[in-house]
């Protein structure tokens, strides 16, 4: 399991910079510089009442360091500005925070920079009115250069993390889409096809149930194997979205080798359907799928569209590297041009997600043909 630290200013950043405020201010107020680079301790009943203000006033700017370090940073300037007509009194830390929230929370770079830039003139001015030495003011430069940077990085180090971030959330939602996508077409294939074979057989048994019994009790029991079937798919295809796959319902997916068991569901419905075999090379999961829902969708089309009576024709055969599948149907040549629903459509998409192609339409001696070639190793182009 990860783990990440959050700090205090990351829990909770507004009272984290209040206290940084009352902070800084307490320092810059109380402490000043002994001898020696050493700190001493101010008497506060000799500090003016103006200095006393021009540090709280930049102190409490930096309360709105995140949300305005641009103004920040122009109120403690314009303070340290007043403190240099006092006696030796200046802003103290408060500069070095204010500094850093520019670097860290600026989003135009150009800005930041800007801010910088007014930071090291005023500190330039600071050098020229004491008897601050040319190395003193130089370090400070360097000081406040590395104080500005030090927040930069921070910034650009969160907002690529932010990216890395986004682009895990867009892939995510891409995987998701394309997952949907597979399931949808999976769900059409099994339900439309199953489907469309029950509403043709619950027709004929009703059409005969008077004058032939038999006829009709014997449709309805396929009808009832159908139904049986496409829950058993049905529940096979569920069964892999599961978290923890079991044994129950989830069997290998369909294949050529289920094609003419495919036939002859579509034979009961009363199409006479004819199939040719000659595909002699193994092939790949993959690839047998999407030959056998091809064939599965291009079967239901003819027993919609051309209904019982028609005649199909299934042809499986190896053209070079790619497979070919043929369906072509009788049909009804006065029936009107099927329009590309979303079986065509699906077709078409498997046949391309393996680097294939489809072609779809009507026969000039009447009835509609499908062809698909499909890469036998299953890569795509």
């Amino acid at each position: 399991m990860r783990f990440s630290f959050r700090g205090p200013f990351a829990r909770w950043p507004r009272a984290s910079d209040a206290v940084l405020a009352v902070v800084l201010f307490a320092g810059a107020l109380f402490l000043a510089d002994g001898p020696n680079d050493s700190w001493v301790v101010r008497n506060i009943a000799l500090v003016p009442f103006a200095v006393m203000l021009a540090l709280a006033v930049a102190g409490s700017a930096l309360y709105l360091r995140r949300q305005a370090p641009l103004q920040t940073l122009a109120i403690v300037l314009v303070c340290w500005l007043l403190l240099l007509l006092s006696d030796g009194y200046d802003i103290g830390f408060i500069m070095v925070a204010a500094l850093y929230s520019v670097g860290r929370y600026v989003v135009d770079v150009r800005l930041a920079l800007a801010g910088l830039g007014a930071s090291m003139t005023v500190l330039a001015i600071d050098g020229l009115t004491t008897d601050t030495t040319w190395g003193e003011t130089t370090f400070g430069v360097v000081f406040m250069f590395v104080i500005w940077y030090i927040g930069r990085r921070l910034r650009l180090r969160t907002e690529h993390a932010a990216q890395r971030h986004r682009q895990l959330l867009d892939e995510t939602r891409r995987i998701v889409a394309e997952e949907r996508t597979h399931i949808a077409r999976e769900l059409h294939d099994v339900v439309a096809h199953q489907v469309s074979m029950m509403t043709v057989q619950a027709g004929a048994a009703q059409a005969v149930a008077a004058v032939d019994p038999d006829g009709a009790r014997e449709a309805m029991a396929a009808v009832e194997r159908a139904g049986r079937q496409t829950l058993e798919e049905l529940r096979h295809l569920l069964g892999v979205l599961r978290p923890e796959p079991t044994a129950n319902g989830v069997g290998p997916q369909p294949g050529l080798a289920d094609v003419p068991r495919l036939i002859e569901q579509v034979g009961n419905a009363g199409v006479d359907v004819t199939i040719v075999d000659d595909i002699r090379s193994p092939l790949p999961t993959r690839v047998q799928l999407s030959a056998y829902r091809i064939v599965q969708e291009a079967l239901t089309n003819v027993l919609k569209h051309g209904g019982p009576g028609t005649r199909a024709e299934v042809d499986l055969r190896e053209d070079g590297p790619e497979v070919v599948i043929e369906v072509t149907d009788s049909g009804d040549s006065g029936a009107p041009t099927r329009a590309p629903g979303h079986g065509l459509i699906g077709m078409r998409e498997r046949a391309t997600l393996l680097g294939g192609t489809l072609e779809a339409g009507p026969r000039p001696e009447g009835g509609f043909r499908v062809v698909a070639r499909l890469p036998r190793d299953g890569t795509t182009a």
